[in-house]
């Protein structure tokens, strides 16, 4: 089980990228748990500044836009 989340203000961006993630690994057989974050303190927390962002299993891996399928596919590798 892959622990995800999804930093951003809850913009169509980030509602994107929590369905496209949600897409991947249901595609790949794999379980994820996708945590939507909007506090702005938390985000800056993690050192993105530009959203949305996703951090994988604690690690921050993508910052600003939408992810690419194969980006999240590797991630849940």
């Amino acid at each position: 089980m892959k622990d995800i989340k999804v930093l951003g203000s809850g913009c169509a961006s980030c509602k994107n990228t929590i369905a496209l993630i949600e897409a991947v690994a249901q595609e790949a057989g794999v379980g994820v748990q996708v945590e939507k974050v909007q506090d702005m303190a938390a985000i800056i927390g993690y050192g993105v500044m530009a959203t949305p962002g996703v951090v994988v299993d604690g690690k921050v891996v993508h910052a600003g836009g939408v992810p690419s399928r194969d980006k999240i596919r590797a991630w849940l590798d």
